[in-house]
């Protein structure tokens, strides 16, 4: 089997996949507008992309390939419906990042607490401020609404359990056994259901899916609902936010904002680019680095190699997020 990679990917994996007999290119630098070439050239039949998008024109000049495997967790950078038109399958590896994500959040909750990164700044340019710094609140017997309970969200849960906080927890599939497992307050999956216990949340943390009904969550009506000062984090994607409301909200409330995904954030994994959302004070910014660990690269590598030795064994393609496929074509 050929194997392209076409992103950064752990060399366990690389080795993994090349003790089960595969023909492994890396090619961390391609971009959607090279990926078909390097895909014919080297006779892939599966394709591993993190961030790389893979579109319709990839797959119509890819007759070899058969999957895709995107090495995390989310996969709207591929157009997985159309590559099962195409009986191609599309493959993820959920949960293998959740805890380097969940991690990136905490990290970004209590920096909206501690403003660190503005402490610093002001250190090092001569300004000694201990009176405007001092004023942090702490997190211990806060509230914090925690937006998605899947294996990220339910790690993020985790974590501020262990900081004091009282969670409340809104999720389509979150169920009241799940809820009582977890010791977290659950609210019906209602827009209405939302904004009415918005109010009384100190900090809020997206672990959604982007689909056509979570876009735009997080809009004007929802930022009106927060509490003034309130803590509110992004590390799913950048659709989900409508970032002009959340900019007025941080301008006007006095909310601060920490956000590790944007809209139309560049694919690029390096170039010059500033989202306006990111020039506004009291916006705190990373670089989509939330799976970004050595752990996580790691057991998302081992995963891919999962994958392919589970279809070479079987014919069938685990975590498959398209059609399902005759395992013969």
């Amino acid at each position: 089997m050929n194997i392209l990679v076409a992103d950064k990917f752990d060399a366990a994996g690389i080795a993994g996949l090349e003790q089960l007999g595969a023909t492994v290119t890396v090619e961390p630098d391609l971009g959607t507008d090279t990926l078909a070439e390097a895909i014919n050239r080297t006779e892939a039949e599966v394709l591993v992309v993190r961030s790389t998008k893979v579109r319709q024109p990839v797959f119509d000049a890819s007759p070899g390939l058969r999957a895709v495997i995107r090495a995390g967790a989310g996969y709207d950078n591929i157009d997985h419906a159309y590559a099962g038109e195409r009986e191609i399958a599309v493959c993820n590896t959920p949960g293998m990042n959740a805890v380097a994500v969940a991690e990136l959040t905490i990290g970004h909750l209590i920096n909206l607490d501690r403003r660190l990164p503005t402490q610093n700044a002001a250190l090092k340019s001569g300004q000694w401020n201990k009176a405007e710094f001092g004023k942090s609140r702490g997190l211990k017997g806060r509230s914090m609404l925690v937006i998605g309970t899947g294996a990220i969200g339910t790690e993020v849960i985790k974590r501020a359990q262990a900081f004091g906080m009282k969670v409340f927890a809104q999720s389509r599939s979150l169920r009241d056994e799940t809820a009582r497992a977890l010791n977290i307050q659950p609210i019906a999956y209602t827009r209405q259901a939302l904004y009415d216990t918005l109010p009384s949340m100190d900090a809020v943390s997206l672990h959604v899916a982007s689909t056509p009904d979570t876009h735009d969550l997080c809009d004007a009506r929802f930022f009106d609902a927060m509490q003034p000062g309130a803590y509110f984090i992004n590390t799913s994607r950048g659709e989900l936010v409508d970032e002009s409301a959340l900019a007025k909200a941080v301008q006007d409330k006095g909310i601060r904002a920490a956000l590790d995904v944007y809209r139309n954030q560049p694919a690029e994994k390096s170039c010059s680019w500033q989202p306006d959302i990111a020039t506004v004070d009291g916006v705190f910014c990373s670089h989509h680095a939330g799976a970004s660990t050595d752990q996580a690269q790691l057991a998302v590598a081992e995963e891919v190699v999962r994958i392919v030795s589970e279809f070479e064994r079987t014919g069938a393609w685990i975590h498959q997020v398209n059609q399902r496929m005759n395992a013969s074509t």
